[in-house]
């Protein structure tokens, strides 16, 4: 939001509660309603919300509530927006890597197929929610995004202070790979989402190269100039985070390949840069 207002576009932001300045538009993703005044006249909408997948144990109750989160809310917007009288040129709809499930050493890429297991069938289930505004001919792309490379939160934001404390290390045997992108690059890709007619369907945001959990640990550690020595075992993981764990301790070997294609250069391909740049803020 903050780029694109700078950059003098207008933005307006949906909110759950009474609309309380200009700029804000009440919507209610679990009960379908958008109030359509406050989308009349956007170029492009963009939908990222859903309950973080890593905030909490995976009960039944929660699982519901990371699917829900997800596919309602982006039901309500493709639905808003197709039955709009002049509609927007693009909605970018946000997913996720999950979507390939665990892909062990396997390369993947935008024409893989789903994967197995809880998160793949989320992704599913999004990207499908999006539906009404793709038969309204809407250009539609789905913001697959891998783990980005933040201090504010995410998975990032939680390994941080544990690394800052000298306590970092791998997670299990440290061989799965890890799809991330910089703060910075994940802000790029959605510009160049909304910017770029050829872009439809899904587009992978992560850096070209994946790396495996023991080499981000090392960079961690590199960067940060405190060891990287620890690790926390498999079953101590399952322990700690219940089936959620299979997620974290799986791989997840992703490619951006329709982004390279397009033309997006990244500013952090490397991770060292990444982990600075979010250090830097």
């Amino acid at each position: 939001m903050r780029d694109l207002l700078a950059d003098g576009h207008q933005v307006v932001r949906l909110v759950r509660r009474a609309a309380a300045r200009d700029g804000e538009a009440v919507w209610d993703p679990a009960g379908g309603y958008v109030d359509p005044v406050g989308l009349a006249g956007c170029a492009a909408v963009v939908h990222l919300a859903g309950a973080g997948v890593g905030d909490r144990r995976w009960t039944a109750a929660y699982k519901r509530e990371i699917r829900d989160s997800r596919v309602l809310g982006t039901a309500t917007i493709a639905r808003a927006v197709a039955a709009m009288e002049e509609p927007p040129a693009v909605l970018v709809s946000g997913s996720a890597v999950g979507y390939y499930g665990d892909t062990a050493d396997r390369t993947v890429d935008e024409d893989a197929p789903a994967g197995e297991g809880f998160l793949p069938s989320v992704c599913v289930e999004w990207e499908a929610a999006a539906a009404p505004a793709r038969a309204a001919g809407i250009r539609t792309v789905f913001a697959r995004t891998g783990l980005v490379v933040s201090a504010e939160g995410g998975a990032w934001g939680k390994l941080f202070p544990v690394f800052r404390a000298g306590l970092g290390g791998r997670l299990g045997d440290g061989r799965q790979y890890w799809s991330h992108i910089s703060m910075h690059d994940e802000v790029a890709a959605l510009r160049h989402l909304i910017d770029t007619p050829d872009l439809t369907g899904p587009v992978n945001l992560t850096a070209p190269e994946p790396l495996t959990n023991r080499e981000v640990t090392a960079a961690m550690g590199r960067v940060l100039r405190r060891p990287a020595v620890f690790a926390i075992p498999a079953p101590a993981m399952r322990v700690l985070l219940g089936e959620f764990a299979q997620d974290v301790l799986g791989s997840q070997r992703v490619r951006p390949t329709r982004l390279l294609e397009s033309g997006f250069v990244f500013r952090h391909p490397d991770i060292d840069d990444a982990i600075r740049a979010a250090l830097a803020g």
